[in-house]
């Protein structure tokens, strides 16, 4: 295992770090080592998105990719191999010299999108990743999607609008785009043979799934880093000390997703953006929910692995993964095994992991595959706020028909119980039952005797299973055969407020 600085490319150079701590944040070196004080820290958790920063990879054909992620969250070793790009470099970016702004940064003047200014800096950079993804294909971001790609990012002064307005207005102006090819070769300088990286004693960061398989037996206490969206927070928010990190961050393997013999394999180490837009591909009923899981800098960073490894009851992914029968693939050295999504977790933040193993997978099966053919698949997330926020309760409910009756049925509630679970009792309710409104009446009332859920500071236990029941009558009116109202004539049974593409404010 090599043992050398850490090196990424910044401000136009290859930067070496050999002596901040592991657990240094990127966004603590910008601002105290690297005085690039444009990113702010405002929640120290990835939430307010005033420490937005761009980050540049090479993809699969040796292009620069780059994504939108929280600084405030991220461990400096993660950078190793990669660029940074903060708001101090949109100047070098434009062509017309070093004093212009960029035409992002000339919009958000022209159109009045900064008042405090404490959160521009990260609004003007996730604005500019927007701008050089559909600068790229020749595209024009819909309002609607500025507002999705600006979900990470809170402001409390402008009320959004004016923002949008800028991000409509940056693609009316004369272009600037980065010149990617010198950062490309940068990092491909950058790039070596080695299987591991170590920094210091404490950081290891394997780079093929063998060495991972074997740092893992090898070190079977270490904490397992992915996207360090939880992690991160261990550290700001608890003081947590980490004195053994294996960072899976660079395991090329863990990265696929593809489809075989009727299944989706999605590597434990894929991005949540990746993860659910696959998911998406063959399940459109999750992409309202993919929207609104956390936002572009959590999704871009943090794993699917990671989350449903995590087990909270409150995560997004395992309900849906659950109704969809999905199977975890665990791995301990050179053993690799399957467990039933739905058999993985035991109690509150605890599963069947053994010491040394680790996600390898998940694995689910198509639609087109029997086990789930003719599934009706719904996926609800109720949160106080529309975007970017923990759910109160999440409900991913699935249903086959033969005929009027039930043949098979997947009714999955997170944020009911210590774990994400299935609602037994419920199921019984409808399976080999008439899909009817008796038989979804019997079921809602079961759901009392499935859940005992908690009152705490998003939701009270009685709000939580009335909610529950809710969905469940509202699947059945979208589901129900015959249905006589499209999806589009159910709001009033939604329980959330929406937010309009025309201001980006609560209708």
């Amino acid at each position: 295992m090599i043992h050398r600085p850490i090196r990424f490319f910044h401000r136009g150079a290859v930067v070496e770090v050999g002596d901040a701590a592991p657990t240094r944040t990127v966004l603590e070196w910008l601002r105290e080592d690297a005085h690039c004080t444009g990113s702010k820290e405002g929640c120290a958790e990835g939430d307010c998105g005033a420490c937005t920063v761009v980050l540049g990879e090479l993809n699969g054909e040796g292009a620069l990719a780059l994504s939108a992620v929280n600084a405030c969250i991220r461990f400096l070793p993660t950078l190793d191999g990669k660029a940074l790009f903060t708001v101090e470099d949109l100047k070098a970016v434009q062509k017309g010299g070093a004093d212009e702004l960029h035409p992002v940064q000339r919009a958000m003047v022209a159109c009045h999108g900064s008042q405090c200014g404490f959160c521009t800096p990260g609004f003007v950079m996730s604005l500019w990743c927007t701008y050089e993804r559909h600068q790229a294909c020749g595209t024009q971001p819909s309002r609607q999607q500025l507002a999705d790609d600006l979900s990470g990012n809170l402001c409390r002064c402008t009320g959004y609008r004016p923002i949008l307005d800028a991000g409509q207005r940056m693609f009316e102006l004369p272009p600037a785009r980065l010149d990617a090819v010198p950062v490309a070769e940068a990092l491909q300088r950058l790039q070596t043979a080695d299987e591991s990286f170590r920094y210091r004693e404490s950081f290891h960061a394997p780079k093929t799934l063998a060495a991972l398989a074997r740092l893992r037996a090898e070190r079977p206490d270490a904490t397992v880093l992915a996207g360090c969206t939880d992690i991160g927070l261990w550290v700001t928010k608890q003081f947590k000390p980490l004195p053994d990190l294996i960072s899976i961050g660079d395991v090329a393997e863990l990265k696929t997703i593809r489809e075989d013999n009727g299944f989706l394999h999605i590597g434990a180490g894929a991005s949540l953006e990746a993860a659910w837009s696959a998911l998406a591909c063959h399940w459109p009923a999750v992409q309202d929910v993919w929207l609104r899981f956390a936002s572009p800098p959590i999704r871009n960073a943090g794993t699917m692995g990671g989350n449903v490894a995590n087990g909270s009851p409150i995560g997004d992914c395992a309900p849906a993964l659950i109704a969809l029968d999905a199977v975890i693939v665990l791995r301990q050295g050179d053993r690799v095994r399957e467990l039933p999504l739905a058999d993985f977790y035991v109690g509150y933040m605890k599963n069947r992991l053994e010491r040394g193993e680790f996600v390898q997978a998940l694995k689910l099966p198509l639609p087109s595959h029997a086990a789930v053919a003719g599934r009706r698949l719904a996926v609800y997330k109720i949160s106080k706020r529309f975007d970017c926020d923990i759910t109160a309760v999440c409900a991913a409910l699935s249903v086959a028909l033969d005929g009027d009756t039930v043949s098979a049925v997947r009714f999955v509630y997170g944020g009911m119980a210590a774990i994400v679970q299935r609602a037994a009792r419920a199921e019984a309710a409808v399976l080999g039952q008439a899909w009817s409104q008796d038989t979804v009446h019997a079921a809602m009332q079961a759901l009392a005797s499935d859940f005992t859920p908690l009152t705490d500071m998003r939701a009270s236990a009685g709000y939580r299973l009335q909610v529950a029941r809710n969905l469940l009558q509202r699947f059945w009116l979208e589901t129900r055969p015959g249905n006589p109202l499209p999806p589009s004539d159910l709001s009033v049974w939604s329980v959330m407020p929406h937010v309009t593409a025309t201001t980006g404010e609560p209708a």
